[in-house]
């Protein structure tokens, strides 16, 4: 019988995430699946800007950290200096699709052989709950109080968008609000990182996670909010999986 044990991947350092927050979920399951194809010793995560900054304190591999919004950028350099080493981003929608949106639509035009896993809490987390590019309309936030409207501008639909490009490799959004879905989540970042194994060029995983705090709910709640508010405008399942060598 087997029995589950914390990935050699991760650190004992405690995350710092709120309760309930997604993020621990989904830098688990990475951490899982670099374990897990024994790539550990050429692995080299970007930390972003975002609640996530701190990723570099609990992943037991190299990490580097990014200015705001050039983790595809430092990538891409990382990448191509050290093309044997397996390199990934790891951010939020504020630091992805807001001030880090061109750097993430020139990478995947380009096709480098990079993996950005991407989570989409549809809020700004760290800096204290502001809209997102990916925040729903008619949600609250601390600057749209009223709810997002049409001056807004639409939510930004970051998978559906890359996959319209010609050149990026494999696209899918997936979502950890419950057992059944990180399961599918977990399959999904694995193959993203195998795709990079074989020289299969741009990944992209795009995560949907609660983020209980600035919901302004509790975990079950946000969960719930995942599934019933996120889901029908980020619908899950691959997009892109045009594999160009």
């Amino acid at each position: 019988m087997a029995v589950f044990k914390k990935t050699n991947c991760l650190t004992e350092k405690l995350l710092h995430y709120c309760p309930g927050c997604g993020h621990g979920i989904a830098q688990r399951l990475v951490a899982e699946c670099i374990d897990e194809l024994k790539i550990k010793e050429k692995t080299i995560g970007v930390a972003p800007v975002g609640c996530a900054v701190f990723a570099f304190d609990y992943y037991n591999f190299d990490m580097c950290q990014a200015a705001h919004g050039r983790a595809p950028a430092v990538a891409t350099g990382l990448k191509r200096v050290r093309p044997e080493c397996i390199v990934f981003t790891y951010q939020g929608d504020g630091d992805l699709a807001s001030i880090g949106m061109a750097e993430t639509v020139h990478a995947a035009a380009r096709n480098e052989n990079i993996t950005i896993i991407f989570i989409n809490n549809a809020i700004y987390g760290m800096t204290g709950g502001q809209m997102a590019p990916t925040t729903l309309m008619g949600q609250k936030s601390t600057t749209s109080p009223l709810g997002r409207n049409l001056s807004c501008g639409n939510p930004i639909n970051v998978s559906e968008m890359l996959a319209a490009l010609k050149s990026p490799g494999y696209i899918e959004r997936v979502s950890v609000h419950n057992v059944k879905h990180v399961i599918v989540a977990k399959k999904a970042i694995k193959k993203a990182f195998e795709n990079q194994i074989n020289n299969k060029g741009f990944s992209l995983i795009e995560v949907l996670s609660n983020c209980p705090s600035n919901m302004g709910l509790g975990p079950k709640e946000s969960m719930k909010f995942v599934e019933e508010q996120m889901i029908p405008q980020y619908p899950l399942g691959k997009f892109k999986e045009h594999i160009l060598i």
